[in-house]
């Protein structure tokens, strides 16, 4: 996935969180797919991240690979 994929990727999972937080109530389901949407954009926004410092280093961005949602979710803010 390059850079402008990874770009369009969380800006429809940023659409598609906003569009699920105004529907007011949420059943178990949309809770279930808005905890999902969050993990995959934390997951995506990490690999951005990654191929930025790879390219910093002079490295393979290209190297840079998703991370466990578990191991993105566990970072400390």
């Amino acid at each position: 996935m390059d850079d402008d994929e990874i770009r369009h990727r969380i800006d429809a999972l940023a659409d598609e969180e906003r569009l699920l937080r105004e529907s007011g109530e949420h059943t178990a389901e949309q809770r279930a797919r808005l905890r999902q949407v969050e993990e995959e954009r934390d997951q995506l926004w990490d690999l951005r991240r990654q191929r930025d410092a790879k390219r910093q280093y002079d490295e393979d961005p290209d190297s840079a690979e998703v991370r466990p949602r578990s191991e993105v979710e566990g970072y400390l803010q």
